[in-house]
């Protein structure tokens, strides 16, 4: 799980600045950067999402990894409330 908060923050950080400098200065060295920066991390948070997320979950958790800048923040937030509520058959 920690991996999937650093590379959904990664994600969000980097479309942040991605969008910032498109619409102010359009640097290039930024669009160079970042833009291959913040595909890895969207890459990440949706192989780390289909790997550590069970087929039996909610549905759309893993759907929502797909969701560009937010898709790993709304995966954590999803596995924070899985955790906190069970159904009475997953408890044996």
């Amino acid at each position: 799980m920690r991996a999937l908060r650093i590379a959904a923050a990664v994600e969000l950080v980097t479309l942040a600045a991605l969008l910032v400098n498109l619409f102010t200065v359009h640097t290039e060295a930024v669009s160079s950067l970042g833009g291959p920066l913040h595909g890895t991390a969207y890459l990440t948070v949706i192989a780390l999402t289909w790997a550590t997320t069970p087929v039996n979950t909610t549905r759309g958790t893993r759907s929502r990894s797909v969701i560009p800048g937010v898709g790993g923040l709304l995966v954590l937030r999803r596995h924070r409330r899985g955790a906190h509520r069970r159904r009475p058959a997953d408890i044996r």
